[in-house]
């Protein structure tokens, strides 16, 4: 892997809030990552205000998180937490925003807050809806108008705040959501660690809930197992939080029974679990195929895409707005949305041509070296720097090329 050195202004002392493990959540992990990577690069010690849903407030949070916690259905709770903020000695303030992590319509009392911190705050988007309610609309642009500077992760979703709420352009600014720095590399000794041996992996992971599509994918593997029945479907990882709490493992339990119906038992498996870094890039580095089935066509941002083209993985999606713009120019193959018979025939053609499938993994890796967890680094830090200048301060990064 190649690499270049450039100095790069120190940032402020920074605090962050957001949701934050052990919540799993895709925020929480999310916001892990963008705090130990700007940490390891500056040499910071950055701090969160983590966001707490009815019941978390019993979680144990790791060295790092303040005591004041977020209470998201307590609505004085954001005013008590916007005072610590203002105590805190950080000169920065991080919100790293979802609108179901806040109380109120469509999000709102996330304003009382804001109205009350007397800090810089940076609202990193990870939801920007191209066709929102009036109401979704006016919060968002009144967030938009409060915060010092707004982070998206694609530059559809700026497009989208610019034409569609009126943003002023110069204020949203476009971070890639971050991604492992791992090398190109075979499939082999992956496979071999997980005793898949020479079998064809395809792999979806994440948090499951009935939006994933995953049924289709499943649906899918009837048509790709007639021509490779030595092609194996992971779908890894447990059942939101969210969804068990309100209808259990139904969603998982219908799938497995899908599973067994089309009898694919030895082309397909659900692993319950919640993957660590080191057994997901894992994952990823033994698969061939990644899959992203997902039913929303207006979603904004997939981690787990991100992760995919990240790690140079031959992808297959359906075409929801971030998969059309980060599969673009050839870095993946889009399928209409619960259309099981195109998801089919882009495997297959994947699996088909090996020289297809490298030529579309190269794509994938190259583009995803921007997406590189040092690189998010040097943006936030970059965009914290100028919102509370550090004087002539500069630190020297290791950037991936």
């Amino acid at each position: 892997m190649l690499y270049r050195t450039m100095l790069a202004p120190l940032p402020p002392s920074t605090l962050f809030m957001s949701s934050f493990p052990p919540r799993e959540c895709g925020i929480a992990t999310f916001t892990k990552d963008v705090v130990d990577s700007l940490d390891r690069a500056y040499g910071t010690n950055s701090q969160v205000v983590c966001i707490d849903e009815p019941g978390g407030e019993a979680r144990t949070y790791p060295a790092g998180v303040i005591a004041a916690h977020l209470q998201q259905d307590d609505r004085e709770s954001y005013r008590r937490t916007a005072r610590v903020v203002n105590a805190h000695s950080a000169e920065l303030l991080n919100v790293q925003h979802e609108y179901g992590l806040f109380g109120g319509p469509d999000g709102a009392w996330f304003l009382d807050f804001l109205e009350d911190v007397e800090k810089p705050v940076v609202v990193s988007l990870h939801t920007v809806l191209p066709q929102p309610s009036d109401s979704h609309r006016s919060v968002a642009r009144r967030i938009c108008e409060r915060a010092d500077a707004v982070v998206v992760l694609s530059q559809t979703g700026k497009d989208i705040l610019t034409e569609g709420y009126g943003v002023a352009a110069e204020k949203v600014n476009v971070i890639h959501h971050g991604v492992p720095d791992v090398p190109f590399r075979s499939t082999d000794t992956a496979k071999a660690s997980f005793g898949i041996g020479e079998r064809l992996l395809i792999s979806t992971f994440g948090l499951i809930s009935r939006g994933k599509g995953l049924e289709y994918a499943i649906e899918a593997m009837r048509e790709v197992v007639k021509r490779h029945p030595e092609a194996l479907y992971l779908i890894l990882g447990q059942t939101h939080p969210g969804v068990r709490r309100h209808e259990g493992e139904s969603y998982r339990e219908s799938l497995t029974a899908m599973i067994a119906e089309y009898g694919l038992q030895n082309n397909v498996r659900l692993i319950d679990k919640y993957l660590e870094f080191d057994e997901l890039v894992g994952y990823l580095s033994a698969t061939d195929i990644y899959v992203t089935p997902y039913l929303n066509p207006v979603q904004i941002v997939s981690g787990t895409l991100a992760y995919a083209v990240g790690c140079g993985k031959a992808i297959v999606s359906t075409p929801y707005l971030y998969a059309n713009e980060l599969l673009a120019h050839g870095r993946g193959f889009l399928a209409g949305f619960r259309d099981a018979g195109a998801m089919a025939e882009r495997i297959l053609a994947l699996l088909d041509d090996p020289f297809l499938r490298r030529a579309t993994e190269r794509r994938a890796y190259r583009f995803g070296r921007q997406m590189t967890w040092p690189h998010v680094a040097f943006e936030y830090g970059k965009l914290f720097a100028e919102l509370a200048p550090q004087g002539s301060r500069e630190r020297a990064l290791v950037l991936p090329a």
